[in-house]
């Protein structure tokens, strides 16, 4: 519920000056500032006295116009017409809130309570496990309405879950034009699912991981896959720098700069005639760079996570070897620097916090905040070690970090504050929860894992195989989180999909 403001807004009658009721028959003499000013008050006099008791009755006061207009010094005004009538207290609040223009009035106010909205919401997360069947491993995930998200998984689906039904339906995956014959089962799978900015295209693995598919939302439609002279190895991270420009990176230590063509799904997609199958283009990078070689570990350059500065037109990007570049991405990528990461290993996931032009970098056992306008790290890094299994995911809202780890945990950091958000609790019920110095922590569930996997590759008796968030993905105008993941070890074959509201 908004509150009012200090400066009120001024009300309908108070905004709109009176205004003739209509021509006279005369033109009236022109006048100067006084007598207009007179000519105002007067009306305002008749529009007062009007409303009070010790007013004169409708034909004196008829006169009294009549008079004044046969003087010349007074006409008749026309009251401003009343707004509508909502039956609803949400619409008054709500309307006396915005102003009588319905301009907002309370930003900093509305601001507040958003804030305060992501602050509070970790701790009033419940979990509902989704039921996926036999799928191993979510790698990634996206919203794709208010009750459906895409994920991609290792064994290589590509599928859409209903969060309130758990129905699953499955996405055909585009073939290369020409296949890899010398190339055995996908190990790989999908690892990234994004949306472009006006969420009308999705960008995510083919069929052979090296390739970039791009489909039609809402439709899902295939639109065209990068497959000619792209990445030679499997595809880890995308960004979409615009509508119709992406970026993917991958193991083979290179970015790829990729351009959809509006006129490939502007029209109708055509279809074979014979299979029913769709038709898509097949279309190659416009620039494709190689990241640098370090000194240290120069064989282990791998891509693995992007990230992209709307505000700055940068890319950054984290590679295996314990480094991160950025890049001015225009029409072309342009590499700015490389700086070596003060934890380097396990560097698997990249986020880009607006509010603060910070990146994030998740490894093994910490968050890294880079701050690349001071050309230092102002923020000292935090410590995610949850059982030695490091940081798996990563996303900022405002100023909260939510952090998804290997051991099965959503801890939630608090950039302005520099601490982890903390449990909250009273000592009796009448009392108002307070901070309890323990740290928010909410633990995800078992999931599925094959039972054939775990008695082959492990000692029977070990019974905690807790799940790594591999993705999770904010809904915040339903208040809901997905987080997807599966076991961590690469000989467990399972899954974990759990709703969050």
């Amino acid at each position: 519920m908004r509150q009012a403001d200090s400066q009120t807004q001024p009300s309908p009658a108070e905004q709109e000056m009176p205004q003739p009721a209509g021509p006279s028959n005369s033109s009236p003499p022109t006048m100067g500032p006084q007598q207009t000013g007179s000519r105002k008050r007067k009306a305002a006099e008749v529009d007062q006295g009007a409303g009070t008791s010790s007013s004169p009755g409708p034909a004196a006061a008829m006169a009294t116009v009549g008079a004044g207009n046969a003087e010349g010094s007074l006409m008749l005004t026309k009251r401003p017409r009343r707004p509508i009538a909502h039956l609803s207290m949400v619409n008054y609040l709500k309307g006396r809130a915005l102003g009588a223009d319905g301009h907002p009035g309370f930003a900093g106010f509305e601001g507040d309570l958003r804030s305060y909205g992501v602050l509070r919401l970790p701790e009033l997360l419940r979990e509902r496990q989704l039921t996926l069947g036999p799928l191993n491993k979510v790698f990634a995930s996206q919203w794709l309405n208010a009750r459906q998200v895409v994920c991609g998984t290792k064994c290589n689906t590509l599928f859409v879950v209903d969060v309130k039904t758990d129905h699953i339906m499955r996405i055909p995956l585009m073939r290369d034009r020409v296949p890899d014959l010398s190339r055995g089962p996908p190990s790989c799978g999908i690892h990234a699912v994004e949306l472009n900015p006006s969420k009308t295209l999705l960008a995510t693995g083919g069929e052979n991981p090296n390739s970039l598919a791009v489909y039609q939302l809402p439709t899902l439609d295939p639109v065209c896959l990068g497959d000619c002279q792209g990445h030679r190895d499997w595809i880890f991270a995308i960004a979409w720098m615009s509508d119709t420009v992406a970026v993917s990176g991958s193991r083979d230590g290179t970015v790829a700069l990729w351009k959809v063509d509006p006129d490939m799904f502007n029209g109708s997609i055509a279809w074979h005639k014979d299979a029913g199958l769709p038709v898509y283009a097949h279309i190659s990078p416009t620039d494709m760079e190689a990241i640098p070689k370090a000194t240290t570990n120069p064989g282990n350059r791998k891509v693995r996570a992007l990230a992209f500065s709307n505000k700055n037109q940068e890319l950054g990007a984290v590679s295996l070897d314990g480094y991160f570049h950025l890049w001015k991405a225009r029409s072309s990528l342009s590499r700015l620097l490389s700086l070596r990461l003060p934890y380097c290993r396990e560097n698997v996931c990249l986020t880009y916090c607006d509010e603060f032009s910070l990146y994030a970098v998740g490894s093994q056992s910490h968050v890294s905040f880079l701050d690349l306008r001071q050309g230092q790290q102002n923020i000292p890094p935090l410590c995610s070690r949850e059982g030695g299994t490091g940081v798996r995911s990563l996303s900022v809202h405002q100023h909260i970090v939510t952090v998804g780890t290997g051991h099965g945990s959503l801890l939630f950091y608090d950039i302005r504050a520099q601490k982890f958000l903390e449990e909250r609790s009273a000592a009796n019920p009448d009392m108002f929860p307070v901070p309890s110095g323990r740290k928010l922590k909410l633990t995800c569930g078992s999931g599925w894992i094959n039972q054939d996997d775990l008695l082959e590759n492990y000692v029977a008796g070990v019974e905690d195989f807790p799940n790594a968030l591999y993705t999770h993905c904010y809904n915040w105008p339903e208040m809901k989180l997905f987080v997807g993941g599966g076991p961590l070890a690469s000989g467990l074959h399972g899954n974990y999909a759990g709703l969050w509201s």
